[in-house]
């Protein structure tokens, strides 16, 4: 019998074609991400889902369904805590994700956040759309020359390991890091240090490169920005709630940083106003892996994850 599919939202021709001459596909076409209710209902009414960011696969859920026809959530996307991975297994429900198709587009976009913050690109095209620009001047939004200053990156998985390289090879910064491990890598041009508080207050720039999830909510807060240099940028690519918004909104009215770069917001797709009338920040929609190719590469590694699981083999990439 032909497995039947449920793809919570639009994806790329390639990633649709595919799917279709494998599984008898439902292609969801609201934006929105799923609901719990939505969610509940596509586990009783599918064998796999093909889920994405945002999509409530609580533990309230599976609860529900605790025998769900459902046996696969196969995530586009390399963060998944919006899947109760847990919950899942009790209700014997795989779970898999999309490493490494998303980690060099993510440090992209780490590093042009990082370099639009620190040269202050956003409030100079504002400038110059408004028509507000007079010309050239010796002094005119002076920002912070990013060559050969130090990076500070919390989080070295890929995408953090991406980031330094890019960072110490492009760029010549000095690159620090926190982890809650060690990481043992003799071809990593970066230094470990011991604490959060210490990697905050030594560098100029500062990225956030965690996975999402309870153990890191709000791991970046009112203490860990205090501790920041004031001429220093943070940058988040991770994920909104590893950084307490408010306080960052606080820190950046009262200049206790230069500037900060998001592409990831706490509530998203809801952007603060009080955020949105600084001037000192770059916001992003969420563009870390907005690239026709990347967007494609995960699709396909998700229906790979897919395929194995219905031919009996290993998942690939399952994370629970």
């Amino acid at each position: 019998m032909t497995p039947k599919l449920l793809i919570t939202r639009t994806l790329p021709d390639r990633v649709i074609t595919r799917a279709l001459t494998r599984y008898d596909v439902t292609l969801r076409e609201d934006l929105e991400p799923l609901t719990e209710a939505q969610a509940l209902a596509a586990l009783y009414d599918h064998d796999a889902v093909l889920a994405t960011l945002g999509d409530a696969f609580t533990a309230q859920v599976f609860e529900q369904s605790p025998a769900p026809r459902c046996r696969i959530v196969a995530n586009f996307g390399v963060g998944y805590n919006h899947i109760n991975v847990e919950a899942a297994r009790t209700a014997g429900v795989v779970v898999s994700n999309t490493p490494g198709a998303v980690t060099d587009a993510t440090a992209d976009i780490a590093m042009t956040l990082l370099l639009m913050t620190a040269r202050r690109a956003g409030e100079g095209e504002r400038l110059v759309r408004a028509g507000l620009w007079t010309g050239w001047q010796p002094t005119q939004m002076l920002g912070l020359h990013v060559t050969g200053k130090r990076l500070g990156i919390v989080g070295m998985g890929r995408i953090g390991k991406a980031i330094a390289r890019r960072a110490h090879h492009g760029f010549g910064m000095q690159i620090a890091f926190y982890n809650r491990s060690r990481i043992d890598d003799p071809g990593l041009p970066a230094t470990q240090v011991d604490s959060l508080a210490d990697l905050m207050g030594s560098c100029d720039c500062v990225v956030i490169a965690v996975p999402g999830g309870a153990g890191t909510h709000h791991l970046i807060d009112a203490e860990a920005l205090a501790a920041m240099q004031p001429h220093a940028i943070l940058v988040n690519i991770a994920r909104g709630d590893v950084v307490d918004e408010a306080a960052l909104i606080a820190c950046l009215q009262q200049r206790g940083i230069a500037g900060a770069g998001l592409d990831v917001y706490e509530r998203e797709p809801d952007v603060p106003e009080a955020l949105r009338a600084l001037e000192n920040v770059v916001l992003l929609p969420h563009l870390g892996t907005a690239a026709l190719e990347v967007r494609e590469a995960m699709g396909l590694m998700a229906l790979d994850n897919l395929d194995a699981f219905f031919d009996g083999h290993e998942v690939p990439n399952r994370v629970g």
